[in-house]
């Protein structure tokens, strides 16, 4: 990645010429972006070109958190923003499976598949105010769906197939959603998985829903079980209702008009339903993936993702400006470790994002992508999910891609973007992220609210994001989506990770400084796991961690108190990991099933998620808990010398 011809060095250049500003570094850059967020946030819209597209009153009309509202007066709908860079020049995307050959879709058909679903939204009766659900894989018509929705000003929200019935349930019902597309399954791993039993069972459990779009990916809707067991559900052929002809005509709508509900559940409760507005997640994914990506309108873009996690939205967003995404359906190992550097060599793709779960594998699968795979055209590889160990930002540059640029990102659901990441004006530091992104407040502070500088404290916010939620689905009052964010700091957002600042603006992450779980950068709430776990009769309680090791692992294991009688055998393990598959998905089977003789609680209930997580991490007992507060203290003592098994350096 060449500073000299970034889109940043074309930003600094625009902002000399137009406002007669210069800087000397990013750091200042950063500074005043952060200082002034009417002067920065204005900018970035006109560089865009959105002054072309609406007026505003006022930048930021009110800056408290939460509620800080921006571009008052402006109107924007995300799918035209999305589809205003058609071009017959490059294809719009290429959707690539483990078997056959990449499909190229064109910007013009892309258009069209928009124009005929949103038009087949409308005479279903859909428009502002309703929810379109999506049941889908990494698709083209998951793409389209979500367009089509947007387009017509309803509100979008989706969970890929591999999520069992009740995760998917504990989601969609709080959306109520008028529409499901759903696909009738895929494939991973070199295997089908047939999902019509699961939409016929989800649309039981979502009576507000009354159409059913099917999307047929296995080519089996002649055959086999039935899509709907519901005789007031209409069920829709995708590919008719795609392939019509129709105008495409936009909703004109406000700035914070709902565009999508994305989930990120927490430890207990429900999932949260976080609602992003239009207008921001517009102006927010240009500079985040225009300044800061350094993403530009010829790159081939490819996240390895799933419809459930945010980054399927950021990587959807490549179409503002004007890149083609690269949609892969399949397992990044399939059929080795290398699948995923396979894909990217027959589509030429030039940004690859990935977790960092799958380079810490391949790296210690002695995996050698650059000598057996052509990745010539890739000049950038992001990273996201959590840390990596050294030794695995070495492997990247000397065995995955010694050409191309490792940018470590990372961000979240809560903002469906970057607060820290990359930028061409920055070095690449091993085990750190560059600096914070422009026009994010970043701070780490102690408990006190002081800053913290080469110290690990909390990641803090000190000023708005445009793309913050504009509220929770079901908090009419804010009262979750406060005690979320702002109840230790009040007015400054807590995002909940540990991270440590440096002079020379890098950041280190060392993960979540509560028990959210964080799995392959997508987080899951232990309530989850509860809720299937403790529903089995052999079991009695349980306890889920999902610890940041200093190895670099990520580990995940379940601690499973048997019920009175029960023996923990294969067969145990066998039942609980089949079950937590099937109601949730692989990705929530933890990484070990553990007995315990009882789970450590406070004296009000709680389970001590966070103190065993520390402990595991390598905390001392009389560090993460007060003699008497807890009940079964000889517990903790236990977790200390399981975690002094766990092999860590």
């Amino acid at each position: 990645m060449s500073a000299r011809n970034s889109n940043i060095t074309a930003f600094l250049a625009w902002l000399a010429q137009e406002r007669g500003r210069s800087f000397t570094d990013y750091a200042e850059l950063w500074r005043w972006s952060t200082d002034d967020l009417p002067g920065f946030w204005s900018a970035v819209w006109e560089f865009y070109g959105l002054d072309t597209v609406s007026d505003y009153d006022e930048v930021l009309a009110d800056a408290r958190m939460p509620g800080a509202t921006w571009f008052t007066g402006a109107r924007l709908n995300f799918a035209q923003q999305c589809l205003a860079h058609a071009t017959d020049e490059r294809p719009a995307l290429i959707a690539v499976s483990e078997t056959g050959d990449p499909v190229e879709i064109s910007w013009d058909r892309l258009t069209r598949e928009v124009a005929g679903t949103a038009a087949a939204l409308r005479e279903m009766g859909v428009g502002p105010g309703d929810c379109v659900a999506g049941y889908l894989p990494n698709v083209p018509q998951a793409v389209v769906a979500l367009l089509a929705t947007a387009a017509v000003g309803a509100t979008w929200t989706v969970c890929a197939p591999e999520f069992g019935t009740p995760s998917v349930l504990a989601r969609l019902r709080q959306a109520r959603p008028t529409v499901l597309v759903a696909a009738d399954g895929y494939r991973h791993g070199g295997k089908k998985y047939d999902r019509r039993p699961h939409i016929a069972e989800i649309l039981d459990g979502l009576p507000t829903v009354r159409h059913l779009v099917a999307v047929d990916r296995l080519h089996t809707s002649a055959t086999g079980p039935a899509w709907s067991h519901r005789r007031d559900v209409t069920q829709h052929d995708w590919s008719v209702m795609a392939d019509r002809e129709a105008p495409l005509d936009y909703a004109d709508v406000p700035f914070e008009h709902p565009l999508w509900i994305l989930w990120s559940s927490g430890t207990t409760g429900v999932p949260k339903g976080i609602v992003h507005g239009h207008g921001g997640i517009v102006v927010e994914l240009l500079k985040a993936l225009g300044l800061g990506v350094d993403l530009r309108a010829d790159d081939r873009y490819l996240f390895h993702t799933s419809t459930s996690w945010m980054v399927w939205n950021f990587m959807v967003a490549g179409l503002l400006h004007g890149s083609t995404l690269v949609l892969y359906d399949g397992s990044p190992t399939h059929p080795d470790v290398n699948g995923l550097w396979r894909i990217a060599e027959r589509t030429r793709a030039t940004t690859v994002g990935v977790g960092a779960a799958y380079l810490i594998a391949a790296e210690r699968a002695g995996a050698h992508p650059a000598a057996a795979t052509d990745l010539g055209a890739l000049r950038t590889i992001l990273q996201t999910g959590s840390a990596m160990p050294d030794s695995t930002w070495r492997w990247v540059h000397d065995r995955l891609a010694p050409k191309a640029r490792l940018q470590s990102i990372c961000g979240g659901t809560d903002i469906c973007s970057v607060l820290a990441g990359d930028s061409p004006l920055l070095p690449v530091r091993t085990g750190r992220i560059s600096g914070p992104s422009l026009g994010v407040a970043l701070a780490s502070w102690d408990a006190t609210g002081r800053p913290l500088v080469r110290e690990q404290g909390e990641l803090v916010v000190t000023a708005p994001l445009p793309s913050m939620p504009l509220r929770f689905v079901g908090d009419p009052d804010n009262a979750r989506y406060r005690s979320s964010y702002f109840d230790v700091y009040p007015g400054v957002w807590r995002h909940g990770d540990w991270v440590t600042m440096n002079p020379d603006l890098s950041v280190v992450v060392a993960g979540r400084s509560d028990s959210t779980l964080n799995r392959m950068g997508v987080r899951m709430g232990s309530a989850d796991l509860y809720a299937v776990v403790e529903r089995l009769p052999r079991i009695a309680d349980s306890l889920v961690i999902g610890a940041e090791l200093a190895d670099g692992r990520y580990y995940m294991p379940l601690f499973v108190v048997p019920a009175d009688g029960e023996r923990f055998d294969d067969a145990l393990r066998a039942e609980i990991v089949g079950a937590i598959r099937h109601s949730l998905s692989p990705r929530h089977v933890p990484d070990d099933v553990v007995p315990i003789e009882a789970v450590p609680r406070t004296l009000t209930g709680k389970k001590l998620e966070v103190p065993v997580k520390h402990i595991l991490q390598g905390a001392r007992v009389s560090d993460v808990s007060a003699e008497g507060a807890v009940t079964r203290p000889d517990m903790l003592a236990w977790f200390a010398e399981f975690a002094a098994g766990l092999g860590q350096p």
